[in-house]
């Protein structure tokens, strides 16, 4: 299912309405993922024929350490490299982890205590900061474990800490974008790139929070941040809008519902986090985890799976990129399969 031609433009990404699948470069920011995934097949199927696989992609993957346009390393290069050298420990995947860690630290703001997202879009915006940023923190916190040097760490919980204050509405939903004045740190606007208007709750955006918010808990013990991830929790867990099958729509908001798409991504990102934050959470344990296991039993369901004649590198079907720009929408993607995997790992489930 997930066997594919390796080169270095022919990463996976979704596939295309007409059936193809669409091929990107490492500098894409989903790049990581397919490799990532088949490190995760390795571990869930004790298969050495996924590692052998994944490692062949990772030189490939290898240049984007030097890449200081992007504030997307951890999920290029963690969800990859980073991931090799937890199952392997070696030296060369380290060393592509530190230096990773710092081309993605001179996006750092000392102002604004943040680390830049985007280079484009000047128009609408100065200094973004997407909620999505905060699924790369675990690149700096790994570098500080692997040299010691504090800085790494410093950098990533700042950077929590300014999206804790400024990215979160009342009810705990988030804004997908803040745009920070980058002389003085103040909050210019609030705005969306990827959800249905500024103030609606883009579902992988929810999830992104959810799961950072975690990950930022496990390195930091920092029991703000744990508090906010249960806030999140209960945001998407009892929304009035996330379907039975707790698969949410591509946007809490969308008026189209019950018709709106879905996004299996979101979902697997929910689940994967869930289970995470069960092991931190002494009062809701088993209540994260039933939810991560019904989110589970759908996305394995024949109505999530993909059929396994089809020759693609996929494994989810239903999930939805940038419904605002009609791109990706109710396609199979490479970051629902790397996060349902990581979930089906963490759950320890064996294939």
């Amino acid at each position: 299912m997930l066997e594919y031609g390796i080169g270095a433009e022919a990463f996976p990404r979704s596939m295309e309405p007409t059936g193809e699948v669409r091929q990107v470069a490492s500098k894409d920011w989903t790049s990581g993922f397919y490799p990532g995934s088949l490190l995760f097949l390795s571990q869930l199927t004790d298969d050495n024929q996924y590692l052998n696989k994944a490692q062949e992609w990772l030189p490939y993957i290898e240049k984007e350490q030097y890449n200081d346009k992007t504030h997307d390393m951890g999920f290029k290069v963690y969800c990859s490299i980073g991931n090799a050298y937890r199952l392997t420990r070696k030296e060369e995947y380290s060393s592509v982890v530190i230096k990773s860690a710092k081309t993605l630290s001179t996006r750092f703001n000392e102002d604004v205590g943040a680390i830049k997202s985007w280079d484009f879009g000047q128009d609408k915006w100065t200094f973004p900061v997407i909620i999505d940023n905060m699924m790369n923190l675990e690149l700096l916190f790994e570098a500080t474990n692997l040299t010691g040097d504090s800085a790494f760490y410093r950098i990533a919980d700042s950077h929590a800490t300014v999206t804790l204050q400024n990215h979160f509405r009342s009810d705990n939903s988030s804004f997908h974008v803040v745009d920070y004045d980058p002389n003085t740190g103040e909050v210019v606007n609030k705005l969306t790139h990827q959800g249905l208007n500024t103030e609606s709750s883009w579902a992988r955006g929810q999830a992104w929070g959810l799961y950072g918010f975690t990950m930022a808990y496990r390195y930091t013990r920092n029991e703000r941040y744990l508090l906010q991830a249960e806030s999140i929790a209960a945001f998407i867990i009892d929304h009035p809008r996330l379907p039975a099958d707790k698969i949410p729509y591509w946007d809490f908001d969308d008026p189209q519902i019950p018709d709106a798409p879905r996004d299996a991504s979101a979902a697997a990102v929910i689940a994967s986090a869930l289970l995470e934050l069960a092991t931190y959470s002494s009062s809701a344990r088993h209540h994260y985890d039933e939810q991560a296991t019904l989110i589970l039993a759908t996305l394995a369901s024949q109505d999530y799976v993909l059929d396994e004649s089809m020759d693609i590198p996929f494994i989810l079907k239903h999930s939805t990129g940038n419904m605002p720009k009609n791109d990706e929408v109710d396609v199979p993607m490479s970051y629902a399969d790397y996060y349902f995997l990581e979930a089906l790992f963490r759950k320890g489930v064996n294939l």
